[in-house]
């Protein structure tokens, strides 16, 4: 899929990945970008048109794809991370990150994809994490809902193969963004971050590992459970140490 002369939705566009990606579109030639945001006031991009959306309420989700018929490229950016576990945590945190981080990624696909077929197939961008592979105290239902949005990715991708769809997953370990503020470590710029899977979605990927990180992680993956968590353990130990 060519960026030049499409029309992108970006969800969670008012900040961090979500306005990188809907300045590197607009940067690249996209025709439109429909940046949204649960409150559009917030939004401050020039040169976007602007939509509410709550990815949360599926009315606000029906809405904004009504609004946006024209679309070839959607990026599920919008996400959360409300530091809940599993266990002890509160079921409200782990039901909203589920809400946000899966199901209402999974809704604008729905809605979107005969648009999307009918404007030629077009492409989806999931953006996910490092975290889609590995669990930390303080953040298990981040994890939880990632992993699960990897799995949705995979699924999606051959539901939509036979109308022409492309589906991107895209991994990252941190990027420079508000979520990311409490770790004083080197992290991605956004704007590399959004080139990376601009990039993805040029060359026809399915995958865009956007960082070292996530390409450490993900080449641990057929290592024993133990080995695993041992490894990560160590390496998550360097990095809050740097």
């Amino acid at each position: 899929m060519d960026i030049n002369n499409s029309v992108a939705l970006v969800t969670g566009a008012n900040r961090g990945l979500g306005r990188a990606f809907a300045q590197r579109l607009l940067e690249r030639g996209a025709r439109k970008v429909y940046a949204t945001a649960r409150r559009p006031e917030t939004v401050d991009l020039p040169g976007v048109e602007v939509l509410a959306l709550d990815v949360t309420d599926p009315d606000s989700v029906r809405a904004a794809a009504a609004a946006a018929s024209d679309v070839s490229l959607l990026v599920n950016n919008a996400g959360i991370q409300t530091g809940t576990d599993l266990v002890t945590g509160s079921m409200d945190g782990v039901r909203l990150e589920l809400e946000t981080n899966l199901l209402g990624p999974l809704g604008l696909i729905r809605e979107l994809a005969p648009t999307l077929a009918r404007n030629g197939g077009g492409a989806i961008v999931n953006v996910l994490s490092a975290m889609s592979w590995f669990g930390v105290n303080g953040a298990n239902t981040y994890h939880l809902t990632k992993a699960a949005a990897w799995a949705m990715t995979n699924g999606v991708r051959l539901e939509l193969a036979e109308q022409g769809t492309l589906v991107t997953a895209v991994h990252l370990g941190l990027a420079d963004t508000d979520m990311s503020s409490g770790w004083p470590v080197a992290k991605l710029a956004p704007s590399d971050l959004a080139d990376a899977a601009l990039d993805g979605v040029q060359a026809g990927s399915a995958e865009v590992l956007a960082d070292q990180w996530s390409r450490d992680v993900k080449a641990r993956l057929p290592l024993a459970p133990e080995e695993f968590n041992a490894e990560m353990g160590r390496a998550l130990s360097t990095l809050s140490a740097a």
